[in-house]
């Protein structure tokens, strides 16, 4: 019998036990949507951290520290800020970030090796030290902080992404919070994501849950097709659920990897509906394809495609844009299998157009989610992926961005 994942109410990084967090305004991000800009995410016991991290080859301050201290099993906090990204700033960023950890360190009284950064916001401008300074003395962590940290990720983002579930018997908690909004694309997917348990957990196998919980969600996200200098994905695991320690090839390790993946969805879904300038989420579902590795790709490149994401937008049931997109994913594909759908709508069957009433179509289509389901008819792999409309206001939000 498999274990009861519960959603908790209001839940967020620090609905596990023994996690704490606060945030304050520190002038760095000027444009601070909740008035915050600097957080601090806090264990009170040691913590078993994995993190994964950009492909860009361009990485960020902040990654290439947080690579450097990973895996550990002694990590007790993490420091964030937005509005700076600390990327493109050379040695003299990477200095800076030691700086913002070894300030958060005496912050709460714990070693500046035990504490992880992560910054988002301008590319190519130095944090000021200064303001960290003064800004982290005023930061106040409590249980209910979480709220607080997730408001002070944020940069174009309209919304916090935050969620928590508890998995029932077990009795364990995951927890997480995430900020991005553009600059998303597979290969890593999330801007930031921060991810608490209070689960003991073995770290070979906390490394690989996350990396299986990421291909799924983060990974499956596509907003503009450009990726940042600062993604970063971090998970936390304090052991004070007192739950025996989780590793794999277990019943807990199962519940466990089931949790973690329902989490990383859920703020996976919330980052694709949230993308700049978006009115839309879109949902693109392969199925019987040959392989996961087709699958993924095709998913991935419908979900990603200019034209398909202009379609959207304009409640357009222009199937050819979806097979343009899918013939050129490298996925294999046979076009006299192909079956596809929009919001429930087939227009094809074995690869030939399907007569259908184009009014209710657009109707089908005007609504704050769209889905499309595609089967290949090759094979048993399946996989989703998720994006969001294109609008004028992308191009308007981003034209802007530092003026």
């Amino acid at each position: 019998m498999e274990a009861e994942i519960e959603l908790i109410p209001e839940g967020t990084v620090t609905s596990a036990r023994g996690f704490q967090a606060g945030a304050t305004f520190a002038s760095i991000n000027k444009k601070a949507k909740y008035n915050l800009d600097l957080g601090i995410l806090f264990s009170e016991a040691p913590s078993v951290a994995v993190g994964l991290f950009t492909t860009n080859k361009i990485k960020a301050a902040p990654v290439v520290l947080c690579q450097k201290r990973l895996p550990s099993k002694s990590i007790k906090a993490v420091v964030v800020n937005s509005g700076l990204a600390n990327a493109g700033t050379g040695e003299q960023g990477f200095a800076d970030a030691i700086s913002m950890a070894a300030l958060a360190a005496k912050k709460i009284e714990v070693q500046p090796e035990s504490v992880l950064v992560a910054s988002t916001g301008v590319i190519g401008q130095r944090l000021n030290l200064e303001l960290l300074r003064v800004g982290m003395a005023r930061v106040t962590l409590s249980g209910d902080g979480g709220h607080a940290l997730a408001q002070a990720m944020l940069t174009t983002d309209t919304v916090t992404k935050e969620v928590a579930v508890r998995v029932k018997g077990n009795e364990f908690t995951i927890g997480g919070v995430a900020k991005g909004s553009g600059m998303i694309h597979p290969r890593l997917g999330t801007l930031l994501s921060l991810l608490t348990t209070d689960a003991a957990v073995d770290m070979d196998f906390l490394s690989t849950a996350l990396r299986n919980a990421v291909d799924i969600s983060f990974n499956m996200v596509s907003i503009d097709g450009d990726t940042s200098p600062n993604d970063t994905v971090l998970l936390m695991a304090n052991g004070l659920a007192d739950n025996g320690l989780i590793k794999q090839r277990t019943k807990s390790a199962t519940a466990f990897q089931r949790a973690l993946n329902q989490v990383c969805i859920y703020l996976a879904k919330a980052i694709a509906r949230d993308g700049e300038g978006a009115g839309r989420l879109i949902e693109v579902t392969v199925s019987g394809a040959l392989s996961l590795a087709s699958a993924r790709s095709a998913a991935r490149t419908i979900a990603s495609s200019p034209l398909v994401k202009a379609a959207v937008h304009g409640s357009d049931p222009n199937w050819g844009r979806i097979t343009a997109a899918l013939g050129r994913s490298g996925a294999e594909v046979v076009e006299s299998k192909i079956s596809l759908s929009m919001s429930g709508i087939c227009l094809v069957e074995e690869g030939i157009a399907l007569p259908f009433d184009e009014k209710k179509a657009v109707l089908a289509l005007n609504n704050d989610e769209v889905s499309i389901s595609i089967n290949l008819n090759l094979g048993r792999a399946r996989a989703t992926a998720w994006g969001c409309d294109l609008s004028s206001d992308y191009v308007t939000i981003n034209s802007q961005y530092t003026t």
